[in-house]
């Protein structure tokens, strides 16, 4: 009989967003030394997502093993620009110990980094080969963002052939729906209702529950529970560029949460796009006038 997975829980919360339900639910008794590493990367990731990175980087010292380190550097990558370049430094460094490069926490972590540096080819080189569940679904989520359906559905597959009930299968599976549309838009629905009847409600599951709603045109019900979204995490960025694009369709203003994703999130891909689209515009009056 298979061992009991003390993890699953802790897990969960954390593959859908609760992530101070994952920290609060973190203390868990009788773990082998391997399950508290992971509890623990699990515990700091979760900050990570909280915005709480200097917590992380000041309680992970030199003599924490390697996936705490690794986490430790996703954390110096996100709360320091200035300092990105030598952390890619580090990881690059690390990968290429023979000791260390293969682990599994420390690949995970440079797919997570070299996916923000839109580096997809240098993702992938560290992802490609798998070996857990949450490799498999990051590399789902850089073929998407490659526009490679095809390759993410193929790894979709080997998800579902190692376990088609896991929390981050059906995530997966959702994701693709969502890229490929039409009639799997439904489908990509009804994993988020899954989701939401089964557990507690996150800005994760509501936002990819609005998603699918703006797809198949009900604006009215996506904005509801984007704002439900909102009430939970006032500065989400998905949760803001949503309620954006959201509010254009409904005709409603949009300048609240758009100022709000600036401030916040300055590079977000549609604060980006919208500040591109308001110099095209600019150039395009000079030229006029």
């Amino acid at each position: 009989m298979a061992a009991p997975d003390h993890l699953f829980n802790l897990r969960n919360h954390f593959y859908l967003g609760a992530y101070q339900a994952a920290i609060n639910n973190s203390n868990l008794p009788n773990l082998s030394p391997d399950d508290a590493i992971e509890r623990d990367s699990i515990v700091y990731r979760s900050y990570i997502a909280l915005g709480s990175y200097q917590l992380v980087v000041s309680e992970i010292d030199s003599s924490a093993p390697t996936p705490l380190q690794a986490v430790k550097l996703l954390a110096l990558y996100l709360s320091d620009p200035s300092s990105k370049e030598s952390t890619i430094a580090s990881l690059h460094e690390w990968l290429s110990d023979p000791a260390i490069g293969n682990n599994p926490t420390l690949r995970l972590i440079a797919g997570i980094i070299f996916m923000h540096e839109q580096d997809y080819n240098e993702a992938l080189k560290h992802t490609n080969a798998g070996g857990t569940m949450e490799l498999h679904a990051l590399n789902v989520q850089i073929f998407l963002k490659m526009h490679r359906s095809d390759y993410a559905e193929r790894q979709l597959r080997v998800m579902q052939q190692t376990d088609e009930d896991h929390t981050l299968t059906q995530l997966a599976n959702a994701w693709l729906n969502l890229a490929v549309g039409g009639s799997k838009i439904q489908e990509a629905y009804l994993i988020f209702q899954d989701f939401s009847e089964k557990y507690s409600m996150t800005s994760l599951i509501l936002n990819g529950r609005a998603v699918c709603c703006m797809h198949m045109g009900n604006f009215d019900e996506a904005e509801t529970l984007l704002l439900e979204a909102l009430n939970k995490d006032a500065k989400d960025p998905e949760t803001l560029a949503n309620l954006v694009v959201c509010s254009l369709h409904l005709g409603k203003p949009t300048s609240r949460f758009l100022s709000q994703l600036k401030l916040s999130h300055p590079d977000h891909l549609l604060v980006k796009r919208i500040s591109a689209a308001e110099e095209n515009f600019d150039r395009a009056v000079q030229s006029v006038v």
